[in-house]
This record gives C-alpha cells, sequence and structure tokens, in this order.
C-alpha cells in the first residue's frame, strides 16, 4: 500500500500543471439534448487524413492547422536555427519522458505484485484467497460471477476445480451485493427511458420517459438525476419546481458531477432557489470547469472578458473560450449543423413576425405544395430547410433527401451537390459513400455549382473517392471562391495558410478567411480567432480573438435551447423561458440576456415583486455593454423612471447619448431633446432640443409625427417665453404713432374700424336674405273642425 501511495503521489505531480486542461477533455460524452451537454469531439478517419503535410500540422474539424502559432520566420537561417533548438529541446524531452515512463512502468509492475488479492467472504472457504482463473461447470472464470446463483451475488472458487474441491466464498458482501444489484436495476430504468426520450418526439412519450429517469433518479443513478434536476429547472416534461432541482443539484456536487456543481453555480449566480453570491457562483463554476463541464468553462471564460465577479483578464478569457471552441470546432460537419435562431422579445413586440425570422406554418404548407407539383426551387429551397433546421422547421435528413433526390432528377445541379454532400457526410438516413458524393459533386461541378465545386474539391484534398491531388483541389477551391461560396473561400484559406499545393501566404489566408466569415461560416471564425491569438499573419489582438472565440462558442449545441426557450415563451411559460434565458445570458448570449430582462420587466412571476426591476436591469446593462441598442435605452429609462434604481437624470442622458452617438438610435436623440427642453440632467437649452428632435426625425421616418408635434409645443413654448421677457408697456411707450403713421393717425384709425364695422353688418344682413326656405319645410296649418253648433245637419 505505501508504494501504491508513493505511485499515486509522483502522478500528481507530473500531472498538475495541466489537470485543468486535462480534466477538460474527459468532458462528459453523453450528448442527450441539454443545454448543459459537452461536445464529444469527432475523429477523422484515416482516409480523411490530408498525407504527406508538414510536421506540427494538425486537423481540426476538416482544416489543416499548424499548431505552432508563430509568425513568419524573418530568414531562412532564423528558420533554420529554431528548428535545429527545438530539435534539442524535443530530443531532451523525449529521453526524460523515455526514463519517467521506465520509472512508472517499475512502479506499476511493484504496484500489481503488491496489490491485495480479493478474499472470500462466508461460503466454504471464508477468509481464503480467490483463485483465478477456476473452473466451473466445465467453464474457466478470470473473475467473480453469479452464474449458478438465483440471487445474483458475486462468488469465486479458491481452487482450480469447484466440482472437485466445493470451496468457494463471496466476492461481496450482502449489503454491497444489494448495492449492486440496485445500481443495475437503476441502469436499466435509466436506459430504458432514455431510448424512449431519444427515439420518440412526441410530447406524451417524452413525459413517459422522464418518469422511469424520475424512478432511476430516485435510486441515486447519476445520470438520470443529472436529466431530472435540469428537467426540474426548466419545467422540461416534468412540473418547473426550483427548490427541488437544487436539493437534487447540491446532491451531485457532493458526488462530485460537474454538471451539478456548474448548475448549483448558476443558482447562486441568479439567485433563485437560494440567496444570491457571486463568490460561491464562482466557486462552483471553477470546479465545474476543472471537471471537464464546457458551459462552465463558457461561463467562467465570459466572466473573465466582462470582468463579473472576478478582475477583468483578456488572457484568462482567451483560455476558457479557446478550449470550448476546439471542441465545437471539431464537431462541425461538412452539411455546416443546425442553424442557430436568435429571436429578441423586444423587436419582435415592436416588429410582429417581422424580427423573428421564423416561417408561418401556412407557408411552409404553401411550399410543400408547390414542391409537390414539382417546383425544382420550392425543393431545393425545402431540403436545405430540412438538412440545417431553424425558421421553424425542425432538421429532418430523411425529409432533406426525399426533397433533394425530386429536386436532383430535375436536373438541378445545387440539389446534386447537397446530395453529395450528405453521401459524403453520411448519417443514419444517408450511408456514407465517398463514390456516389463523388459522382454527384462531378456532375453539379461539370454544371458549374460551386457547391459542386467545393464538394469536389474536398475529395481531392483529402483523397476520398479518388487519388489526393492538391492542385486539382486548389483549382476547385478557387472556382467555388470565385463564385462566393463559403466553403471553397475557407478550404481555399485553408490551403494557403498551411502551404499544401501553394505557397505559404498569410496575407491570402486572412483575405479567404475573412470573406468566408463574412458569410457565416463557423470555421472561418475559428481560423480568424486562432491567427489573431497567436499573432499569425495579424498583429496579435486578445480581444480580437475572444471577440471571435465567443463567437464559435456561441454556435454550439447548447445554443438550441434559445429555440426551446422562445417556445416556453409562445406557450405562455414566461417562468420557465425566463429561467433558460438567465442561463444562457451567464453564457454570455447578448439575445439572452435581453429577453431574460425583457421577461422581468414584465413581472415575472418566477421571483420576487420587489426583485424583478433590479435583476432586469442588471440583465439590460449586459446586453448593452455588448452593443445592444434597445438595452441602451432601457438603462436610460430606467435611470430616468428610476426602476430598480435611484432616478437619476444624469446618467440617464449619459445612456441616451451613447445610444444615439453609437447606434444612431432616433428614439435616444428624441429622449435627449426632450431632456434638453425640460433642462433634466443638463441646462435647459431649446435650441439643443430642438436640434435633437430634428435629428431624430432625419434618423428615422417612424419618428417624423412624435418630432412634429414637439416641435410645435416647443414653438409654443418659445413663443410664450419670449413675451414674458419683453416689458409690452415699456415697449408702446418708447413707440411714436405720430412720428410713425403721422399727426391725425387716429382719424385713420377710426375710419379703418367704421369701414370694417360697416363692411361685417352688410354682409350679415345679405347672409340672411340669401337663406331660401324650403319648400317641404313650410309649417302645416293645423285642420280645426268646426264647432259643434256650426255643424250641417245630418
Amino acid at each position: 500500500m505505501g508504494r501504491l501511495r508513493l505511485l499515486l503521489l509522483r502522478l500528481l505531480l507530473l500531472l498538475l500543471g495541466a489537470a485543468a486542461l486535462g480534466a477538460a477533455a474527459l468532458a462528459a460524452a453523453d450528448e442527450e439534448g441539454n443545454q448543459d451537454e459537452s461536445l464529444e469531439p469527432k475523429t477523422l478517419a484515416a482516409e480523411d487524413q490530408v498525407k504527406d503535410h508538414s510536421t506540427g500540422t494538425r486537423v481540426v474539424a476538416g482544416q489543416i492547422f499548424l499548431e505552432s502559432g508563430k509568425s513568419d520566420p524573418q530568414s531562412e537561417d532564423e528558420e533554420n536555427f529554431h528548428s535545429q533548438e527545438e530539435e534539442k529541446e524535443n530530443s531532451l524531452e523525449e529521453l526524460n519522458s523515455l526514463e519517467m515512463s521506465n520509472l512508472l512502468n517499475k512502479d506499476l509492475e511493484e504496484a500489481e505484485i503488491q496489490s491485495p488479492v480479493l478474499t472470500a467472504i462466508g461460503g466454504t472457504a471464508d477468509g481464503e484467497p480467490c483463485r483465478f482463473p477456476f473452473l466451473f461447470m466445465e467453464k474457466e472464470y478470470a473473475e467473480c460471477t453469479a452464474d449458478g446463483r438465483e440471487d445474483g451475488r458475486l462468488w469465486c472458487a479458491t481452487t482450480y476445480d469447484y466440482k472437485k474441491d466445493q470451496k468457494w466464498g463471496f466476492c461481496e458482501t450482502e449489503e454491497q451485493s444489494n448495492k449492486r444489484r440496485q445500481m443495475q436495476e437503476a441502469e436499466d430504468v435509466y436506459q430504458t427511458g432514455m431510448k424512449i426520450l431519444n427515439e420518440s418526439s412526441k410530447k406524451a412519450q417524452k413525459k413517459e420517459a422522464y418518469q422511469y429517469l424520475l424512478k432511476a433518479a430516485d435510486m441515486n443513478h447519476t445520470k438520470a438525476m443529472e436529466k431530472v434536476s435540469y428537467a426540474l429547472l426548466f419545467g422540461d416534461y416534468l412540473k418547473q419546481n426550483i427548490q427541488s432541482s437544487k436539493e437534487l443539484f447540491e446532491k451531485l456536487t457532493e458526488e462530485g458531477s460537474p454538471k451539478g456543481q456548474m448548475a448549483l453555480g448558476f443558482l447562486y449566480a441568479s439567485g433563485l432557489g437560494v440567496n444570491s453570491s457571486q463568490a460561491k457562483a464562482l466557486v462552483y463554476y471553477t470546479f465545474g470547469a476543472l471537471g471537464g463541464n464546457l458551459i462552465a468553462h463558457m461561463i467562467l471564460g465570459y466572466r473573465y472578458w466582462a470582468g463579473i465577479g472576478v478582475l477583468q483578464s483578456c488572457e484568462s478569457a482567451l483560455t476558457h473560450y479557446r478550449l470550448v471552441a476546439n471542441h465545437v470546432a471539431s464537431d462541425i460537419s461538412l452539411t455546416g449543423g443546425t442553424v442557430v435562431q436568435r429571436i429578441r422579445l423586444a423587436d419582435e413586440v415592436e416588429n410582429p413576425g417581422m424580427a423573428s425570422g421564423m416561417l408561418e406554418e401556412d407557408l411552409i404548407q404553401y411550399y410543400q405544395f408547390l414542391a409537390e407539383k414539382g417546383d425544382v426551387q420550392a425543393q431545393v429551397g425545402l431540403g436545405q430547410l430540412h438538412l440545417h433546421g431553424g425558421r421553424g422547421v425542425e432538421q429532418n435528413h430523411q425529409r432533406a433527401f426525399e426533397y433533394f433526390n425530386q429536386a436532383a432528377n430535375a436536373g438541378n445541379s445545387h440539389a446534386m451537390a447537397f446530395l453529395g454532400k450528405m453521401y459524403s457526410e453520411g448519417s443514419d438516413v444517408v450511408p456514407q459513400s465517398n463514390e456516389t458524393a463523388l459522382q454527384y459533386f462531378k456532375k453539379a461541378a461539370d454544371m458549374g455549382n460551386p457547391v459542386g465545386q467545393s464538394g469536389l474539391g474536398m475529395a481531392y484534398l483529402y483523397g476520398r473517392g479518388v487519388p489526393v491531388n492538391y492542385e486539382l483541389a486548389l483549382k476547385y477551391f478557387q472556382k467555388a471562391a470565385e463564385q462566393g461560396w463559403v466553403d471553397g473561400q475557407l478550404q481555399l484559406g485553408s490551403m494557403y495558410y498551411n502551404g499544401i499545393g501553394v505557397k505559404r501566404d498569410y496575407k491570402q489566408a486572412l483575405k479567404y478567411f475573412n470573406l468566408a466569415s463574412q458569410g457565416g461560416h463557423i470555421l472561418a471564425f475559428y481560423n480568424l480567432a486562432q491567427m489573431h491569438a497567436t499573432g499569425t499573419g495579424v498583429m496579435r489582438s486578445c480581444h480580437t480573438a475572444v471577440e471571435l472565440f465567443k463567437n464559435v462558442c456561441e454556435r454550439g449545441r447548447w445554443s438550441e435551447r434559445l429555440m426551446t426557450a422562445y417556445n416556453s415563451y409562445k406557450d405562455g411559460d414566461s417562468n420557465s423561458a425566463v429561467v433558460q434565458y438567465l442561463l444562457l445570458a451567464e453564457q454570455g448570449y447578448e439575445v439572452a440576456q435581453s429577453n431574460a430582462a425583457f421577461i422581468l420587466d414584465q413581472k415575472a412571476s418566477i421571483v420576487g415583486e420587489n426583485e424583478t426591476y433590479p435583476r432586469a436591469l442588471l440583465h439590460w446593462n449586459r446586453a448593452a455593454s455588448q452593443g445592444y441598442t434597445v438595452a441602451r435605452i432601457k438603462l436610460g429609462d430606467y435611470h430616468f423612471y428610476g426602476f430598480g434604481t435611484d432616478v437619476d437624470y444624469e446618467t440617464a442622458f449619459i445612456h441616451y447619448r451613447l445610444a444615439s452617438e453609437q447606434q444612431h438610435s432616433a428614439q435616444a436623440m428624441f429622449n435627449l431633446g426632450y431632456m434638453h427642453e425640460k433642462g433634466l440632467g443638463i441646462k435647459q437649452d431649446i435650441h439643443l432640443a430642438k436640434r435633437f428632435y430634428d435629428m431624430a426625425a432625419e434618423a428615422s421616418p417612424d419618428a417624423q409625427v412624435p418630432v412634429f408635434l414637439a416641435l410645435c409645443k416647443l414653438g409654443v413654448i418659445y413663443s410664450v417665453q419670449y413675451v414674458r421677457e419683453i416689458n409690452i408697456r415699456e415697449v408702446f411707450s418708447h413707440i411714436d404713432m405720430d412720428q410713425l403713421l403721422g399727426p391725425e393717425w387716429d382719424l385713420y384709425l377710426m375710419t379703418i374700424i367704421t369701414l370694417l364695422l360697416g363692411t361685417i353688418i352688410a354682409y350679415r344682413q345679405r347672409q340672411h336674405q340669401a337663406i331660401p326656405r324650403p319648400a317641404g319645410l313650410r309649417p302645416a296649418v293645423p285642420q280645426q273642425e268646426p264647432p259643434p253648433e256650426h255643424q250641417p245637419p245630418q
């Protein structure tokens, strides 16, 4: 035991420096749809790896990338000198590592020799060592077995031939046996629940699956507890219960679960179910990150970048964001993955249906009708929608394949190219086939399609179905890039960066990576981030690298939670939506920060009534710091009216001015005009007020009507102030009427008044005479009956 402890101590000392990064690489591989999922990096097949490329390069998500982050050497001599020095250092390191490995192997062998022997418990050989292998029922067993026992308890023989000697004992106590059987039962229940959850899309079946998971969680199954705790937190197929989820997270944290540690940190950061404590949140986030939870790394990256609860540190943020970005980039497929929908609730309220980018159900049905009638463009459009998902359409490779197949049969080159991509990538629906993919790529490329040209370039670059040919790969990538296809631009930049098929040229690589990033390609952002982080081909910029890595991280699988939260809000479940948005806000999503603030602004019931405005103010502030104009104006409104803070006109004025100068917001300009008009937070100045009102009218057509009304009011106020400022009696005392109108000005004035009076009287008389009496409106004279005495006799 002493040697074993010494061995463990040596291992600990060796691995201490790389503990955090090493643990991060062991992120949980069970990706099941939760927002806290870690990504399992994909490894490329041997045939996908580029042969004969320079030493020190690595393949990341189909991109050949240098391990070294050094910029161009000044001369070949300097490069040779560095390479010689590196060879010496590497040889020394190899010798040292070889000696250390020999030492460790020796220690491990000794530890194995001295490891305790399994002892039989009870039976006919209590206390005797188990014998492995042993013979039972004409079969050899190299470990304990439950064969031959109805209770499933593990046992072993203490001699080789059990039948001959009948010497045996249990390998575990009865308590250990019961615990093991309970955990096995829990695992079976968990797997049943996960199978239903993954294979069904109906809500009722998913609820049924969570009943199995609840049962497994009650049996202390760790993964089931993680699934159930998040379901209780967000209200996913289980009734939302923050307190119950907190208790499960605490239990998971005690067991060392990184997911539980991260979630508990979130509860302390947001003050849900516990008193808010940024210090405790930071501790739990740190432990979660050390355990390999990518969400925790992303949260820490944002906190170090924005200086939330920690000292602002760009380099620390870069470390965390780069680690997460490596996982996200390695998970990007040839088809590009799912589309991230970013819907702002505030913008959707202002312009219903315009900001969301969602397709209405009847519009989708219309496109489906056109596709069924043979409309090729509709078929290709629906195929792309189902391939990537988004805009209210769920990802469905089967439907995508069917639509592309129909369009390809009609001769559409775009559909052929996408079929090639699907065959090249492979899926549950489409089997991976380089030969079939190559056929489709060739057909599309011959028709001048850039997607097909890019696919053909990938085939020649990686030798998929054809021999590796860098010249042909470069040729097809250039053709695709000339037509603006982002994949062609990306791969062309990668070839220039690594000097494959062309002379290494970082400027050209930077050019094509920038072009691809303008098209929104994730790997283009990733490659640019690497160049800025290492100073390769550009001046090193930590700030730029962090922003680019942050963009990559926000394209991870956890971004699907944005649409889940939006759907919860649309279904009327604001409490579930706000919790989901709050977690995404912790990860640094500006859209989630503004949406969480928007829901809190509407008095969400999940937090106390007195806490809604202060919390909303906090998230409006974080969203504003990331450049969201509406959030900046909201900060001004909160300080102007005293929502969640004291009334502070000067701070409100500062926020409005920032929104006006940086984002040219018409609303901010109008508010600045009003504050100048009233003298709130700034010296009253009617002229500046008019200037800001005019600027607001120029900035937005929607502001023209309110600006016109404000200017009318401003004109009245200006006139009243002018009249107040002058003394009318004093003005008239200085006027000499005799000099101005002549000595008999009073006679002229009386004559004019008389003429005006006569004109008015004559006009009124003529008006009365000119009005004709309508014939139908003459008063009817009632016919009266004669009195009885004058009536004629009958």
